[in-house]
C-alpha cells in the first residue's frame, strides 16, 4: 500500500523522472537516503515500471494519430495469441486494448502520414484475419498525459 510520501515521489517522478533524489526528498520532506530506498522499493515491487522520455510525435515524424477497432469472430486464445504478435511486430501501434462493447481490439496507431498508414493497414490485415476493421483519424489531441492519477489508494483506505 502506497503512504502519502509515496503518492507524493511519484506525482514528482510522473511530471519528472531525471529530478534528482535529494531533491525529490527535500520536496517530500525526506532525506536523500531514505528517499531513494523509497523509490528502489516502488522499482522493485514494479509500482515504478520504468523511466522514459516522453517525445514530441512531430518533431520524430510520428504526428499522425489513428485509433483502429478490429472487431473479429474468433473469441479463442489461439487467434488472440497471434494478433497480440502481429500487433507487437509492428512499431506504429503504440497502445493494445481488449475491449469489451461492441469492439474487440482498439489500437492506437501513430505514423507519419496517411500513406504510410495504408501501407500498415495493408499489411496487417494480409497478417490476420478480421471481420472488421475501422479507423478513426484523431484531428486534434485536447489532452495527452502519461501521468497515473494517485489519490485512488487514498480512496480505497477510506473505504475500508
Amino acid at each position: 500500500m502506497l503512504d502519502k510520501i509515496d503518492r507524493k515521489i511519484l506525482a514528482l517522478l510522473q511530471k519528472d523522472a531525471t529530478m534528482p533524489v535529494a531533491e525529490i526528498g527535500r520536496k517530500v520532506g525526506l532525506s536523500t537516503t531514505p528517499c531513494w530506498r523509497r523509490i528502489q522499493k516502488m522499482e522493485e515491487d514494479g509500482v515504478i515500471k520504468r523511466r522514459v522520455a516522453v517525445l514530441d510525435p512531430a518533431k520524430v515524424n510520428a504526428g499522425v494519430t489513428v485509433f483502429v477497432s478490429v472487431r473479429t469472430n474468433q473469441h479463442n486464445d489461439a487467434w488472440l495469441k497471434k494478433f497480440a504478435s502481429v500487433v507487437e511486430a509492428h512499431d506504429e501501434v503504440v497502445e493494445f486494448y481488449r475491449m469489451s462493447g461492441d469492439v474487440d481490439y482498439v489500437l492506437r496507431v501513430v505514423v507519419p502520414d496517411i500513406a504510410h498508414y495504408d501501407r500498415f493497414y495493408q499489411k496487417l490485415i494480409s497478417e490476420m484475419s478480421m471481420s472488421d476493421v475501422s479507423s478513426a483519424f484523431a484531428m486534434e489531441q485536447i489532452k495527452y498525459t502519461t501521468a497515473l492519477p494517485l489519490d485512488f489508494s487514498e480512496f480505497d483506505k477510506q473505504k475500508k
